[in-house]
């Protein structure tokens, strides 16, 4: 468990988390929740990677920008799906964007972000390499750097996330979240309430588990077939003090579970997804979830899934 701790003034708040809900509603979705039954056991999944763009980066990144309606060009880096999130808020707010990304950054997301109109950099070999580079233009120039995850406005915009499921599913008593910078899972814990909140890292991804076991967020490795979404090096400063307020439980999952995780939403469901979309899937598959009426989200989908982009 993450100790209690009292929320400093500069962290989100609930009602931050309320405020954005509002400011976002008439450019997102609001994504469905399927109540279902897998080997007996009662799972609700919240349809995350139903959102716009395929995952619920938009939300924090509409968040950032309608907050500071000033900002008429924004520079941000990311694995894929943040840099998403930001090329598309940018096109429908009529902002200019420049996208750092990684060389190993997917191919489909590559191409979804440069379908936006956003300028893209590829740089380096690693997100904290291209994040490195996207820091140094933007202070060059005088442009609003947009981070991932360790940002205000970004935690509140996802925290909606867990606002439509206490809505949607009130009867949902735990909430399992993928967890790569700390971003939704931070928000996530404000919006949802009292209910209980599991994080979930891949093992080669664990920087909140690294995080509360040094005291503090600190460097850990990044190897997972889920990295390209959950691959963040170190949790970030606000997600982590964030989650110190609540009681947060923690669990790890190995890249076999994921895929497993997968291919299971796709044979019961018809669910497509992205390694990072089933992570907390696959956390309630192996009874790491507690709860009589648990809530898991689905979070991410973007994978190729074209018949000749090699995913089946």
């Amino acid at each position: 468990m993450i100790e209690h701790a009292e929320i400093a003034a500069a962290l989100p708040t609930v009602d931050d988390v309320r405020r954005a809900g509002e400011r976002i509603a008439p450019h997102v979705r609001r994504t469905p929740v399927l109540e279902a039954e897998v080997a007996g056991r009662r799972v609700t999944l919240k349809l995350e990677h139903l959102q716009l763009t395929g995952t619920f980066k938009i939300r924090g990144a509409l968040n950032a920008l309608l907050s500071r309606p000033e900002t008429d060009q924004v520079v941000t880096a990311s694995g894929g799906n943040h840099g998403l999130g930001v090329a598309t808020a940018a096109r429908v707010l009529g902002v200019r964007a420049t996208i750092y990304v990684p060389r190993t950054v997917p191919p489909d997301k590559e191409r979804r972000i440069a379908a936006t109109g956003a300028t893209l950099v590829r740089h380096g070999r690693r997100y904290a390499e291209a994040e490195q580079a996207a820091r140094a233009y933007a202070e060059q120039n005088g442009l609003r750097y947009l981070h991932a995850y360790d940002d205000v406005d970004v935690v509140a915009g996802q925290g909606t996330v867990g606002l439509e499921i206490a809505e949607q599913a009130p009867g949902c008593d735990t909430v399992a979240v993928a967890v790569g910078g700390g971003g939704l899972i931070a928000g996530v814990s404000l919006g949802v309430g009292a209910r209980a909140v599991v994080g979930v890292e891949p093992q080669g991804c664990a920087g909140l588990h690294a995080a509360v076991a040094a005291g503090e967020p600190v460097d850990s490795p990044v190897d997972s077939v889920a990295a390209s979404a959950l691959g963040a090096s170190r949790i970030g400063q606000v997600p982590y003090a964030t989650l110190r307020t609540t009681s947060l439980r923690l669990a790890l999952v190995d890249d076999a579970q994921i895929i497993a995780a997968t291919h299971r939403l796709w044979e019961d469901f018809r669910l497509a997804v992205e390694p990072a979309g089933a992570t907390a899937f696959a956390a309630w598959l192996a009874g790491q979830v507690p709860g009589d009426n648990p809530c898991v989200i689905v979070c991410g989908a973007n994978a190729d899934w074209t018949l000749n982009g090699g995913t089946r």
